[in-house]
């Protein structure tokens, strides 16, 4: 059967386009037509008018929206996937949600026999578009398994990780991770600035030790030359840090510099920077 897409934005573009170039009968929604008819002159597929057009063709739909209350839309909604479900039917979000949306919508999918798997993802822009990202995965193990070879057309790595809101709970983890370290890279970026240090000599050498890392490899030059028109915006950063920060409350957890970097997200934000890419960080600490 068909396999359903929803939300064809900067991330589920090109990661729907894999499943077509692997060869997977792809039908797609979004709620921006324009983005939807441009998918299709481009990849072979078909549009839907509405998820719960889709719901009534596809076995299997994967999601990739905003936030939590687009999930609970697309898939309670007046016009949304419940209401034309069929038995058996996967679910997966790739949306960064909390995980009370997830076990809340897993047990709705349950009392209508179908699965839904929390599965967000690591890897930006950069990722999707060259079939590399890291999916972590929650919810039914045996879901889990029949859906694994369709995210291998746009990862390259997928892992099972628990029950239902476990995928969620991960990506919290990648995004604490995330913060601090773009935090710390902005300041060592400045504090080499005030040295007096050729910056670029200074990345050259430290990327080549331990202080490596995904973001220092492809921020630092955007990061020296105040360009931040790309990547993960930081009102995405911002409302996932916001989900952590909602979360850790609940279990009790210590995240000290995770909420400072928060804050400076939203001193960012202030500054009308809402759509800067998340290691504009820089920026608060030398404007």
């Amino acid at each position: 059967m068909r396999k359903g897409f929803i939300g064809i934005g900067v991330m589920g573009f090109p990661m729907a386009g894999h499943l077509s170039s692997n060869g997977f009968d792809v039908c797609i929604f979004n709620r921006s037509q324009e983005k939807a008819s441009n998918w299709v002159t481009q990849f072979n597929g078909s549009l839907c008018s509405s998820p719960l057009d889709m719901a009534s063709q596809c076995d299997i739909i994967i999601l990739c929206v905003g936030k939590d209350e687009d999930v609970k839309d697309v898939i309670c909604g007046e016009n949304g996937i419940l209401k034309s479900i069929k038995p058996g039917t996967i679910i997966i979000d790739h949306t960064t949600t909390s995980a009370t949306l997830s076990k809340d919508m897993n047990q709705i999918l349950q009392d209508k026999k179908a699965y839904f798997l929390d599965a967000p993802i690591s890897g930006g822009q950069a990722g999707a578009e060259e079939g590399k990202l890291s999916i972590m995965v929650g919810g039914d193990k045996q879901a889990f398994i029949k859906v694994k070879d369709i995210l291998g057309a746009y990862s390259k790595f997928v892992k099972y990780m628990g029950s239902s809101g476990s995928g969620q709970l991960t990506k919290m983890v990648n995004q604490i991770c995330i913060g601090g370290l773009l935090q710390a890279l902005a300041e060592g970026i400045n504090f080499s600035e005030k040295a007096g240090l050729n910056t670029e000599d200074v990345m050259e050498v430290i990327t080549k030790g331990a202080a490596q890392s995904w973001y220092m490899e492809n921020r630092w030059s955007t990061m020296l030359n105040n360009e931040y028109d790309h990547g993960f915006a930081v009102d995405w950063m911002k409302k996932d840090l916001d989900i952590v920060e909602d979360q850790a409350k609940r279990i009790g957890a210590n995240i000290q510099v995770t909420q400072l970097v928060n804050n400076f997200y939203k001193e960012i934000q202030e500054l009308d920077g809402g759509r800067w890419d998340a290691s504009s960080l820089l920026k608060r600490i030398k404007d």
